[in-house]
């Protein structure tokens, strides 16, 4: 049995990198509530795209990573990003072939998801946000992702990501 050979690794990384830079950049006060949560959309991608790749351990790290730069609680990103990215795994095969705007919406939904996950640990430990504009991000993400998706499979096909 031959062994597959996996390339662009580096653009994977790359990618989430980039991801986690979008997330620091510094936004306009009438800006900040609509960021994206741009991390969580590339790791959604490539696990949609490159399942046997990129997964839970990936997305907890790259959680790890986001919890740092946000000086959040080490590990509440971390845990909505690996149960949005085992959802999103679970589900890839449907998910692959809705249209456009039902993955905007599935991945609406995975984010909100992840945003519920920080919301339930920031609520306990009594640091809970108040009020609708936290669920900005997961609507912003939803109405980005058809641009996202599209980069990122040029990119993949462009680099021959396997």
């Amino acid at each position: 049995m031959a062994m597959a050979r996996h390339h662009g690794g580096w653009i994977i990384l790359a990618s989430v990198v980039a991801a986690l830079m979008l997330t620091i950049v510094v936004l306009p006060a009438w800006v900040a509530p609509f960021r994206p949560e741009w991390t969580a959309m590339v790791l959604i991608y490539w696990c949609l795209a490159l399942p046997h790749r990129v997964s839970v351990g990936y997305a907890w790290l790259a959680g790890l990573c986001v919890d740092v730069l946000r000086g959040a609680l080490l590990g509440q990103h971390a845990l909505g990003f690996a149960v949005a990215a085992y959802l999103a795994v679970k589900l890839h095969q449907r998910i692959r072939v809705f249209p456009l705007w039902q993955q905007a919406l599935s991945v609406m939904v995975l984010v909100a998801l992840e945003q519920l996950l920080v919301l339930w640990v920031q609520g306990m430990i009594g640091q809970a946000h108040q009020g609708w504009d936290y669920w900005l991000p997961s609507l912003a993400s939803g109405l980005l992702w058809p641009w996202v998706f599209l980069f990122l499979r040029r990119l993949r096909r462009h680099f021959r990501v396997s």
